[in-house]
């Protein structure tokens, strides 16, 4: 199968899975125990629940963004073309 037919680069599917963990770890810092029926729990109004962990999770869903509107460099002959005027082996 020709590489040329794929949308995203092997850049791109790196960038998706930093992306994807990040997200992953947002999810892990909101995630804790919580109230019951018979006692209430303070912790589920903690900063890392309330304001961190959202911003991660924020952060990672962005960089997932990035990462598919990020544009693989050109190959062509072995060679990847990262300007017109420069090549790297």
């Amino acid at each position: 199968m020709d590489k040329r037919n794929f949308a995203f680069g092997r850049m791109n599917f790196i960038l998706l899975a930093i992306g994807m963990a990040i997200v992953v770890i947002g999810f892990i810092l909101m995630s804790g125990s919580g109230s019951t029926e018979t006692e209430f729990n303070p912790e589920i109004f903690s900063v890392r629940r309330i304001k961190v962990a959202p911003v991660v999770c924020l952060f990672g869903f962005l960089f997932i963004v990035y990462a598919i509107l990020h544009k693989p460099a050109k190959e062509e002959n072995g060679l990847v073309k990262k300007d017109e005027n420069k090549e790297i082996e």
